[in-house]
């Protein structure tokens, strides 16, 4: 800073106020130390910053794997976000080891941010305690409710509903669902959420379920690999089905696959519903109708919620979930051909 205040010929203090965007620095001086800064190619000491004013204008993203399109999409929709706020974002792949996940929140790292967001697949409801740490947390997702921080999550049970209400209403009536398991009823997690839904649209139809049309998938196979082999064993096993909900979109994609090569034909013999909204649901081969559960909307809220726990001062007040709004989007492997989305 000194080399860029003798350059710029201002003093020191002016320096920061521009590198800190005070807005009562003249124009022309700005222009002159951003010259200075460009020149010296001076970068901010992040950690001496931090040590003054106990912030390092940077937080932290856990979640459980980048190469799955919804939680990489989510990173670039809090990236964007934390950039309107100017902060900058460190991604964390816990690969939903819960393990893993207890060591993003608890370990040294959480103090090298000003605060976190963090979707955990790993932990549990026991593990509730876990996330009350010193550090500013704000939970994404579906697996720990009433617990020691912000949740930002989604309708899981009722976008889930009404996804299915959406088959029904163009007649179909052997709903197979791809993503869930019968056997694991108790547990808080998106795929028993998203089943609860599905369940919820057949009994209000007055169509009694069939377990067979339930097929099980773990989350860590949530995957096109997952939904095509869902497909194959049902027709492998003589089951009869004219829909699939698939309890995300990349299992969407793994369906669409499947039914092309058994030969059935979208939306004609099965219609396919999936659930995120990801980019490439749009572009697929026909484009699959979806759940759009809002994840720009998410991002922001957990963003500025998480801004608002680090700026606390005090008395913190009282944890609060946050479910911000859905809609079904209407695509050709539902059988149509336009929509209002995008």
């Amino acid at each position: 800073m000194h080399d860029v205040a003798r350059v710029a010929g201002v003093s020191i203090k002016t320096v920061s106020n521009v590198i800190n965007d005070y807005p009562h620095v003249r124009p022309g001086t700005r222009d002159r130390v951003n010259e200075a800064i460009e020149q010296l190619d001076y970068r901010p000491n992040l950690s001496a910053r931090g040590l003054r004013s106990g912030r390092t204008g940077v937080i932290g993203l856990a979640v459980p794997s980048l190469r799955e399109n919804y939680f990489a999409e989510l990173a670039d929709s809090v990236i964007r976000a934390a950039e309107k706020r100017g902060l900058g974002v460190m991604v964390e792949q816990t690969s939903g080891q819960r393990e893993s996940e207890l060591r993003a929140v608890s370990s040294s790292r959480p103090r090298f941010l000003d605060g976190m967001l963090f979707s955990p697949v790993g932990l549990g409801q026991g593990d509730a305690d876990a996330l009350a740490i010193d550090s500013p947390l704000v939970l994404l997702g579906e697996r720990i409710f009433g617990g020691p921080t912000d949740h930002v999550t989604m309708h899981n049970t009722s976008s889930s509903q009404a996804a299915v209400e959406h088959l029904l209403e163009i007649g179909r009536r052997r709903i197979a669902l791809v993503g869930a398991d019968f056997r694991i009823r108790n547990e808080a997690s998106s795929a028993n959420l998203r089943l609860h839904g599905y369940l919820k649209a057949l009994e209000e139809a007055g169509i009694e379920h069939d377990e067979s049309l339930v097929r099980p998938t773990p989350m860590s196979q949530w995957n096109r690999a997952g939904g095509a082999t869902a497909i194959h064993l049902m027709i492998e096993e003589g089951v009869e089905f004219d829909a699939v909900f698939a309890l995300n979109d990349t299992l969407g994609l793994g369906v669409l696959r499947a039914l092309r090569e058994e030969g059935r034909r979208v939306p004609d013999d099965v219609a396919v519903i999936g659930f995120d909204n990801i980019d490439e649901s749009k572009y697929s081969v026909p484009s699959m109708s979806t759940v759009d559960t809002g994840r720009d909307e998410i991002a922001r809220i957990a963003v500025d919620r998480l801004i608002e726990r680090i700026n606390e001062k005090g008395e913190r007040r009282p944890p609060e979930t946050f479910k911000p709004d859905f809609r079904i989007v209407k695509r050709e492997s539902t059988g149509f051909t336009s929509t209002d989305d995008d």
